[in-house]
């Protein structure tokens, strides 16, 4: 049996304050090996750092949300630097564009997204892309920072086909959740259904997006079989090579060695 890969988690969130402990400690043996807890400010990149050092199987990914951009500074930029040469950090990340809300102005989130997708060519690590009401300007952005040649994400994917294709020919990799299962999700079940399972990961995103069952609840880790299971009736495979290819391709997207390679 494959376990699973969170590729994309946020446990340092307040949600899981009572029991995050006790959660992480559990996954292991509930079949989840590895996860990756990402930063989205520069303090929840440090309580990522900090949860990364506590357990074996928990990584960091380390780098600022769109939404949270206004606080970078020179300052908290070098600081970013330094630390993306962690042994756990896998990845810069959650970085990019989110124009679902007015601010930060999209001007601002377009500068620190282009400098963290420098930074991450600099020290070599692949990116966590966010994405949100913004599919042209990202595309953009990324192809003018050659991001096929710096690797990544797009982490909750939920764009439609013909845009997976503009992503597919930068080589990136997509994060896929709980939103798969959703019953109004059909545009990302026709992207799904077009992108590789080559190209294909899991990730909760957790506190966030639960899958059905569980939707609306507090989501981690142990509900991504849910979507194992949506994602082998898309493709027409088992729920163990759905597992099988993701935990392959969750390694190579953060560079990581496996029992297999």
């Amino acid at each position: 049996m494959t376990p699973i890969f969170d590729t994309h988690a946020h446990y340092d969130d307040e949600a899981f304050k009572e029991d995050r402990r006790e959660l992480l400690a559990a996954l292991p043996e509930q079949g989840i090996a590895k996860v990756v807890d990402v930063g989205a400010s520069i303090a929840s990149c440090r309580a990522a750092i900090g949860l990364a050092e506590e357990f074996s199987h928990v990584y960091c990914a380390l780098g600022v949300h769109p939404n949270e951009v206004q606080e970078l500074t020179e300052d908290s930029f070098c600081w970013l630097r330094t630390q993306l040469s962690h042994t756990k950090c896998v990845a810069l990340g959650e970085i990019g564009l989110d124009y679902y809300w007015k601010e930060p102005e999209p001007d601002l989130q377009k500068k620190w997204f282009a400098r963290q997708l420098g930074l991450a060519r600099e020290c070599r690590k692949p990116v966590i892309i966010h994405s949100r009401d913004a599919a042209r300007d990202t595309v953009d952005i990324l192809k003018a920072e050659h991001a096929g040649e710096i690797g990544g994400v797009v982490h909750c994917y939920s764009y439609t086909k013909e845009m997976a294709k503009e992503f597919l020919d930068m080589d990136l990799y997509f994060g896929i959740g709980g939103v798969l299962t959703f019953k109004n999700a059909r545009k990302l079940k026709e992207a799904v259904e077009y992108i590789p399972m080559d190209r294909i990961v899991l990730e909760t995103d957790c506190p966030y997006l639960a899958p059905e069952p569980n939707r609306g609840k507090r989501n981690s880790s142990v509900n991504i079989p849910y979507v194992v299971t949506a994602l082998a009736l898309i493709k027409g495979i088992s729920e163990e090579e759905v597992k099988r290819a993701a935990w392959e391709n969750s390694h190579r997207l953060y560079g990581m060695q496996w029992d297999g390679q």
